[in-house]
């Protein structure tokens, strides 16, 4: 009798190694910039509209972060 082996192919990669890509909130291009709010919530935004909010966003105290337009998540 011959064994049978079983293989899993697996298409998800390890957390360490997922990248999610950040769009813009406003029109979809890749995101420059991740506004967190005062309440925890957060935006996304390109460059043109990050630049375009930008007072607005600093007079709610938001923190205003410069990113890559991706977000890395690890375990």
């Amino acid at each position: 009798m011959s064994q049978m082996t079983t293989q899993t192919l697996t298409t998800t990669p390890p957390t360490e190694d997922l990248v999610l890509p950040f769009h813009c909130d406003r029109c979809g291009a890749m995101a420059k910039v991740r506004v967190v709010l005062p309440s925890g919530s957060d935006l996304v935004f390109c460059g043109h509209h990050a630049r375009e909010y930008e007072d607005k966003l600093r007079d709610l105290a938001a923190d205003i972060i410069e990113t890559d337009g991706e977000a890395r998540v690890s375990s």
